[in-house]
């Protein structure tokens, strides 16, 4: 089931130089939110916070109220987190269907001994994980690569199997870092209907690292720019090109001033 995710005044430094400051935001459950700016303004850092491979200087981040912010990556998926990354780390040696299980393992029950005895339990949960790797791989257009190797799949294809990965976990709130990033056109409508199946579904909040603006159109309910480490506005994806503090921050005051 979808979550609520709520930023209050998220501040990052590392030693004297401030990357984030005093950044804050709510997404609603089931909604997709996507995080724009120029480069450098502050977007990767502050998913890096979000998903706990940074510990914000202050401030709160919180799922359905439950503070995650001072949680290590590897504790994420308990508080239903899960994110997608710009350049997918996979085991490339590994078929596209064990790469995918990985992002299951949190579910499975018990400890390293009941799964050391391949215990009946043990071995239901895991061909149950498999069924539903196998069907999530269909969805997304990728079952006929199951049992290839990794390696032998395209950059737009290894998204894929990165989503899939994600999705195994069943995430409340999903993190997407620039999955347009790479993609052909076709591969970009692909996702496109994917992200759309799933707030259709409603049971996944979406937030969305991505320069596309076209992607951000399609997809987003609303939209936060950052600038230089802070919020510049908030609202819908028009509101934000049409804002002439997002046009200067990207292409400068001369364009800004010619759109207002």
């Amino acid at each position: 089931m979808a979550a609520r995710l709520t930023l209050e005044g998220v501040s990052l430094h590392f030693g004297g130089v401030q990357v984030l400051q005093d950044v804050g935001f709510d997404v609603d459950p089931g909604t997709v939110l996507g995080l724009v700016g120029p480069n450098g303004a502050g977007k990767t850092s502050l998913f890096n916070c979000i998903s706990g491979h940074y510990v914000p200087s202050s401030g709160s981040i919180r799922i359905d109220g439950a503070e995650i912010s001072r949680t290590p990556p590897a504790g994420m998926s308990r508080h239903g987190l899960a994110r997608t990354f710009q350049h997918p780390a996979l085991q490339l040696e590994a078929s596209v269907l064990d790469n995918v299980l990985l992002g299951g393992h949190a579910r499975l029950p018990g400890g390293p001994g009941p799964w050391a005895l391949r215990l009946p339990p043990m071995v239901r949960s895991e061909r149950s994980l498999r069924v539903e790797a196998l069907r999530l791989l269909e969805e997304l257009g990728l079952g006929w690569a199951a049992w290839l190797p990794a390696d032998e799949l395209s950059h737009g294809l290894h998204k894929g199997i990165e989503l899939c990965r994600a999705l195994l976990s069943r995430p409340q709130v999903l993190l997407l870092d620039e999955p347009a990033a790479g993609l052909s056109a076709g591969e970009v409508d692909a996702f496109i209907a994917t992200v759309r199946s799933l707030r259709a579904a409603g049971e996944v909040t979406v937030v969305i690292v991505e320069h596309h603006m076209g992607v951000i159109s399609a997809l987003t309910d609303h939209v936060v720019v950052l600038d230089h480490g802070r919020k510049l506005m908030e609202g819908t994806a028009a509101e934000a090109q049409s804002d002439p503090r997002v046009i200067e921050a990207y292409l400068g005051k001369d364009a800004a001033d010619d759109a207002a």
